[in-house]
């Protein structure tokens, strides 16, 4: 087992431990008795995960002399809603769920946003543990306690920040993981090797057979490394206010893409897209050395991981709901553009987002 520690400097102090290895599911019980100790226990699934572990890791924390109850949302990034969170919150108050609970978010990135903010939110805050099941939720969404739902103006709108006691990576579970899935779980890592890690971004690009055929070794290696670099900057930075930033390369124009397209397009996927023309924004903005973005779209290509914008998202869209991005000041659209693989391009002031003219936007969108 792997331990990767997100420290927060006190008071107070939110760090936690990630764990990371095979089994662990298994040992849930006493792992939540050390971290996240609680009189009862709410585990909340979407529909899909619910069956295929939901209902027996429930079962396992009864074995283990836990009381927990299974709370479940319709599966879906559309049900990432204000109104999935005000039924979870509604059945929590109707099942006698008391501030000496805690919340158990199982699933990929849907979730764990959405549990996650209702344990911010539920009795003014209770505590939760993350157990992502799919390879993006492992390695991003789980890591740095943002939570949250989408609004039909944009994604994440609401949310709020509120760290885990504990997050449990076990790797068995992506044995279950559709393909696709895990492919998008790749261009979470793709990112960090550009924002972060050139050595890692290479062994991504000599692996990419193996890690879509499942390689263990390859896997652990993926999720280990993304883990470490996700929490060493969430650890810097907690609450976004500087360094955080750099993790939004690709999620300007990804973010649009799944709001305009009414969430059709898969996070990872969306991300993918983003990466592409964020990284050919930064070389003509004079930002990234040259055969920057040649060398991100091919091992996107390598995951068979999407390059183009989708039929369903019109770039006039695009650009109205990059207006609305979190990341907008001043009515200027802003983006985290890297200066190379493994590094990011911070302006004279140290901040880590630069304002792009909607012109050069538009030309990168249109391939102009």
């Amino acid at each position: 087992m792997v331990k990767v520690r997100v420290s927060f400097a006190p008071p107070p102090d939110a760090s936690y431990d990630i764990l990371i290895g095979r089994g662990l599911l298994g040992e849930l019980p006493a792992l939540l008795s050390r971290a996240c100790a609680a009189a009862r226990y709410a585990v909340i699934a979407d529909s899909h995960v619910a069956e295929l572990y939901g209902k027996n890791l429930v079962a396992g924390l009864h074995d283990g002399r836990l009381s927990a109850d299974l709370f479940t949302f319709p599966a879906g990034e559309w049900n990432k809603s204000r109104d999935t969170w005000a039924g979870l919150t509604d059945r929590l108050l109707t099942a006698g769920v008391g501030r000496d609970a805690a919340i158990v978010a199982l699933g990929g990135g849907v979730a764990g946003d959405v549990a996650g903010f209702v344990a911010a939110t539920y009795l003014r805050g209770v505590p939760y543990v993350q157990l992502p099941t799919t390879l993006l939720a492992m390695i991003d969404s789980s890591i740095g306690g943002k939570t949250g739902v989408d609004l039909p103006a944009g994604k994440n709108l609401v949310g709020a920040f509120h760290q885990p006691r504990l997050v449990v990576a076990d790797l068995d579970v992506l044995a279950t993981l559709p393909a696709v899935h895990l492919a998008a779980g790749m261009a979470e890592a793709l990112k960090h090797g550009v924002i972060a890690d050139a050595a890692y971004f290479g062994f991504l690009e000599a692996e990419h057979r193996a890690a879509l055929a499942r390689d263990g070794t390859v896997l652990d290696r993926v999720v280990a490394r993304s883990v470490e670099i996700k929490a060493g900057v969430v650890a810097r930075d907690e609450r976004e206010a500087g360094l955080r930033a750099v993790l939004n390369f690709g999620h300007t124009v990804a973010h649009a893409i799944e709001t305009v397209a009414k969430y059709e397009v898969p996070h990872g996927e969306a991300v993918a897209i983003g990466m592409a023309h964020e990284a050919r924004l930064a070389e003509r903005l004079g930002i990234a050395a040259a055969g920057t973005a040649d060398r991100v779209r091919l091992a996107l290509e390598h995951y068979q991981l999407p390059l183009d914008l989708p039929d369903t998202a019109p770039i006039d869209d695009l650009i109205a709901a990059m207006h609305r991005d979190k990341k907008a000041r001043g009515g200027e659209v802003r983006f985290a553009l890297p200066r190379r693989v493994g590094e990011m391009h911070a302006d004279a002031g140290g901040g880590w987002t630069t304002p792009v003219p909607e012109q050069a936007v538009r030309g990168v969108l249109t391939g102009g």
